[in-house]
């Protein structure tokens, strides 16, 4: 508790992390939020911005070729923010990267995906990968909440080490609705059109 308290201490002091609910409220829902990704403060911010009851159920989406890689790195993301670790390389045959994911969700936990899969040095979103299209699929009763970082590709872009203070939000959109027989591209755009709306 006492780490998870001060990373959301720093970030606030640091970024602000404002929520601002523009399309949605709050709510005891089990959801998956997706984010664009431009920053290492993306899920501290994101994570934070959350009231506390639904921040004790909600689990960031973390890669555990980056986070999982030494003690101080893989303390943090499973103590401070409980985040469910995912290897992208696929390391053993047949696994699927998801498997960690579908398991917090069948417990009934919310998630903080950022679909781009890696940070983008720009203020909007760029292609998004399957993976949310597949949790989409798998559980249609998941809220899907898109949300927009603001400043945060200015504060810690790809490459820098320490944080620049500026004043940063975190925009929460309108549930994404689902569309019935959709296909997985028209899909991912309309999810990523949906983040830089709730850019505007």
């Amino acid at each position: 508790m006492w780490l998870s308290n001060l990373l959301i201490a720093t970030v606030r002091l640091l970024v602000g992390a404002t929520p601002r609910w523009i399309g949605c409220e709050p709510a005891d829902t089990q959801r998956i939020y997706f984010a664009n990704h431009s920053s290492h403060i993306d899920t501290i911010a994101l994570w934070s911005a959350l009231p506390p009851e639904l921040r004790s159920h909600t689990r960031p989406v973390a890669a555990a070729d980056y986070w999982g890689t030494g003690k101080l790195k893989r303390y943090v993301v499973l103590q401070g923010l409980n985040a469910v670790l995912i290897d992208r390389n696929r390391a053993a045959p047949g696994a699927n990267p998801l498997d960690p994911l579908f398991e917090a969700l069948e417990r009934g936990d919310s998630l903080i995906i950022f679909p781009e899969g890696t940070r983008q040095c720009q203020p909007l979103p760029g292609p998004f990968k399957a993976g949310l299209f597949h949790l989409a699929e798998r559980y249609p009763a998941v809220e899907l909440i898109p949300v927009y970082l603001e400043n945060l590709h200015r504060s810690m872009p790809k490459g820098t080490a320490l944080p620049v203070p500026i004043l940063c939000s975190v925009r929460f959109g309108a549930p994404l609705p689902r569309i019935a027989g959709e296909d997985k591209q028209t899909f991912l755009n309309r999810a990523r059109d949906a983040v830089i709306g709730a850019a505007q």
